[in-house]
């Protein structure tokens, strides 16, 4: 039985790779940079090359090690394509996510596949794509790796509106857990980090509504929204050696929304 001493260094992470899915803005764009502030070296990767530029730029001035992957995960030949080019990968967070909130008989098949396609089958392609490159290493066991699925509270509760956003998350939440499982005896860890609302420029607006906003606070015993840098914050210790026991579990970030 060891004692702990100065922990400090297992929440660092120089000499690993990560991929962040979804990197453009919000959870992904921070969790992207809160890795390489903790000294891994981060290709960030969505949709809009200037998403990326931008905080590539901001992370190259304060001396971390950034790139831009400007690719729609949806395109999986392309995204196969870019994760196969990596030089090596240790660490994924698999962010890419939308949701189109409508009363669940209003919901159409064209709105279903998109968020279908994008918060399931995107995610379970980039996640395969990661895991094949990660094998590669030959000295993956002793190394070890990362697979961080981006969810929701709303992968553990339901709520109105949201039929198909909920369904996309418990099947994530299911999908951490099998691959946990599969991936263990290769010392790669899989666990999800499922945060509440959070304040964002993107969220701002949904708050602007009473009811929306009262609905939403008085199911937060912390009583606020969550911020970016507690999600990244998370991010981080998922991937690190910190966490090198926890496996094929959900990391709630919720103010406690989901203990009532």
């Amino acid at each position: 039985m060891s004692i702990p001493g100065d922990i400090s260094h297992k929440f660092r992470l120089e000499g690993r790779t990560a991929l962040v899915a979804g990197a453009g803005r919000g959870i992904g764009r921070s969790a992207a940079i809160a890795l390489a502030h903790a000294g891994a070296e981060v290709w960030m990767m969505a949709r809009t090359q200037s998403d990326l530029d931008s905080a590539v730029h901001e992370l190259a001035a304060a001396g971390a090690r950034a790139h831009a992957l400007a690719c729609d995960v949806t395109d999986s030949v392309a995204m196969n394509r870019a994760v196969t080019a990596l030089p090596s990968l240790d660490i994924l967070v698999n962010n890419a996510g939308t949701n189109i909130p409508e009363p669940f008989i209003n919901v159409s098949e064209a709105n279903l596949d998109k968020v279908l396609e994008l918060n399931i089958r995107a995610m379970f392609t980039t996640a395969q794509a990661a895991v094949k490159k990660m094998l590669d290493a030959p000295d993956r066991k002793s190394r070890g790796g990362s697979i961080i699925n981006i969810t929701s509270q709303m992968g553990h509760v339901g709520a109105p509106t949201r039929t198909v956003y909920c369904l996309t998350k418990h099947a994530i939440e299911g999908f951490t857990k099998a691959l946990a499982v599969e991936l263990a005896p290769q010392n790669i860890r899989v666990n999800s980090i499922a945060p509440t609302f959070l304040e964002t420029p993107l969220t701002a607006p949904m708050f602007t509504k009473p009811e929306f906003a009262k609905w939403v606070m008085d199911r937060i015993p912390l009583g606020r929204l969550g911020q970016l840098d507690e999600v990244a914050a998370a991010v981080v210790f998922v991937a690190s050696d910190a966490a090198s026991l926890m496996t094929g579990t959900s990391l709630v970030i919720d103010g406690g929304w989901t203990a009532q």
